[in-house]
């Protein structure tokens, strides 16, 4: 049965509250632990027990970081890595050009920099050179370096690591592993098919993060100094974690609360710039790091310079990163222009073929390699679909895929790979990137269809809103959120609490910004919240509820603390409404 009657909402959503189970266990947590009604409603729907409730709200990263002795190869690649560093030997980092292989490539260069080594850093060229290590690369690389560290990407890099003739290459990545290995001299990898898949959720950052812990190990062992402080670098694996969209559980739940302690004390003068430019004014939380951090660092990869991200992230000089941030937002701004372009032709592209089709994907002559990936999720979003968006340069084709949650996209662009109706591609369960050539475009699209459908992507229905449960406005409050804060960080695999406000009144609404609501909302007695509805005029939401004309509505969303002035007041962050 829909939550409050809810079959179809304003947005198109059928509302699904917690069921009896969870609902029983919150009770029963809130009245043995004290804790409040809506924070044990979190804690039941993430099916943690009462008894590990509060060990939950309080996590250790010293409890939940895994040996890193686990991944396979990894004390090969630690040890070959502690070798570089012992003989003082050249070391080049081929990084990927998004946040995770710029945060990952930054890792390494402020550590080695901190060892008083001088790494080289490589990035390739989206456009010119495409994703991951590439053989001309390689090759210059390894004629002038003793050891090259790919971090990132490189699962898949069969050729090109065989042509780095001279080097020894190490592969620290998290991309969907093929049933063979390149030939490294170490694959660490939490997703090559023969590790257990325990681990997987960690991000490139993660596993390097990881590496550098098992470095710190070995460097002790053998009666050394242990190297530069890791705990103040978790401002970086945090970053990594939550644009790259890992999910936040296990370790990375740790990694990311501690490390946006880290980023909160402004001590990484890349970030710190970063931060000032986005304007911005509160403490950092997972939304500043996947919504206001991670697109800027990414602009450069997208349409700029692919290592400007990783150079602002590993500098130490306040002036560069300056110069370095700015140049990012403007990039970002005109990665925003280029992707609303591409955005509205693939949409009514995409609609031409139906957004009920197993597979929605769209097409295009000259649409830029750097913003199909964020097309493609705007796809996935409006239909609740697998998506995939490609731009046609001469005879070939660079696109990128979004999935949707129990759809494995990057085993099935893989599989194509395999196949031979890719030239290459691969990913992993949420997101990939493939290059096709433009003759096998149609017949590549329509397996691919094929494969989506075979795994339930054609039976899929709007997607439900899935609620925590009932909130009163009155209960609404600055000590609730901090409370509910406790229970974080929430991101992929975790999502934010979102409550439903049953009978409410508007109060006011105003239309703010090209597509935003601003509203004011009362439950008829004193209970009253602020609210903002972003995107409201992109669907229904917004006409119906700037003209309500007095009509009550049930409002679903998200409670948030908004800083104005030095006073703080709470915000429901509206995401659905349906007339009550």
């Amino acid at each position: 049965m829909a939550f409050l009657g809810v079959e179809r909402s304003l947005t198109g959503r059928r509302w699904i509250g917690p069921d009896v189970e969870t609902d029983r266990a919150a009770e029963a947590m809130a009245q043995i632990t004290g804790l409040p009604r809506p924070v044990a409603q979190v804690l039941a729907r993430r099916g943690v027990p009462q008894e590990e409730a509060q060990g939950f709200l309080t996590p250790q990263l010293k409890d939940l970081l895994p040996d890193p002795r686990r991944l396979r190869d990894m004390e090969k690649a630690a040890h070959r890595f502690v070798a570089a560093v012992r003989g003082r030997q050249r070391i080049a980092i081929f990084a990927d050009y998004d946040v995770d292989g710029g945060s990952s490539a930054a890792l390494l260069l402020i550590w080695l920099r901190q060892m008083g080594l001088t790494p080289t850093l490589y990035i390739p060229d989206r456009i010119d050179e495409g994703y991951g290590p590439n053989e001309p690369a390689m090759r210059d690389l390894a004629a002038r370096h003793d050891l090259i560290v790919c971090v990132d990407c490189g699962t898949l890099s069969h050729e090109p690591i065989a042509a780095a003739k001279g080097a020894d290459v190490i592969v620290l990545d998290h991309h969907l592993g093929g049933e063979t290995l390149p030939p490294a001299l170490a694959v660490v990898n939490p997703n090559r098919q023969d590790e257990d898949g325990d681990l997987g959720y960690l991000c490139a950052a993660g596993v390097v993060f990881l590496m550098l812990v098992e470095v710190r190990r070995q460097l002790r062992e053998g009666g050394q100094a242990p190297g530069p402080d890791l705990m103040a670098m978790l401002d970086l694996v945090a970053l990594a974690t939550v644009a790259d969209v890992a999910q936040l559980i296990g370790a990375n739940r740790a990694l990311v609360r501690q490390g946006l302690r880290v980023m909160a004390q402004r001590q990484r003068p890349g970030l710190v710039a970063l931060a000032d430019v986005a304007r911005m004014d509160a403490a950092p939380n997972t939304y500043h790091l996947g919504f206001l951090l991670g697109p800027r660092v990414n602009a450069g990869g997208r349409i700029g310079k692919a290592d400007l991200g990783a150079r602002l992230l590993a500098t130490e000089d306040p002036i560069e990163a300056q110069a370095l941030a700015e140049r990012l937002d403007q990039l970002n701004t005109e990665r925003r222009e280029i992707e609303e372009a591409v955005r509205a032709a693939a949409m009514e592209q995409a609609e031409e073929r139906g957004l009920d089709a197993p597979l929605v994907w769209a097409a295009g002559e000259g649409w830029h390699p750097g913003v199909v990936g964020i097309v493609a999720s705007r796809l996935k979003e409006a239909a609740n679909r697998p998506a995939v968006v490609i731009g046609l340069d001469g005879d070939e084709g660079k696109g990128s895929g979004r999935s949707v949650s129990g759809i494995d996209l990057g085993a099935a662009i893989h599989r194509l790979a395999t196949e031979g109706l890719l030239i290459k591609g691969g990913g992993h369960k949420m997101a990939a990137g493939l290059t096709v050539a433009r003759d096998q475009l149609e017949p590549a699209m329509a397996r691919l269809a094929e494969l989506m459908e075979r795994q339930g992507a054609g039976v899929l229905g709007p997607a439900d809103l899935k609620l925590d449960g009932l909130l009163m406005p009155g209960a609404a409050n600055v000590p609730l959120i901090e409370e509910l804060e406790r229970a974080g960080p929430y991101g992929a695999g975790a999502p934010a609490p979102r409550f439903a406000l049953p009978d409410m009144q508007i109060r006011y609404a105003k239309r703010v910004g090209a597509s935003h609501l601003k509203l004011s909302l009362s439950d008829g007695m004193e209970g009253r919240l602020d609210a903002i509805a972003f995107g409201a005029f992109d669907t229904d939401l917004g006409p119906r509820l700037e003209t309500h004309g007095g009509a009550r509505f049930h409002l679903a969303g998200r409670l948030e603390i908004n800083t104005w002035g030095g006073r703080q007041s709470v915000q429901l962050r509206l995401e659905d409404a349906a007339e009550a």
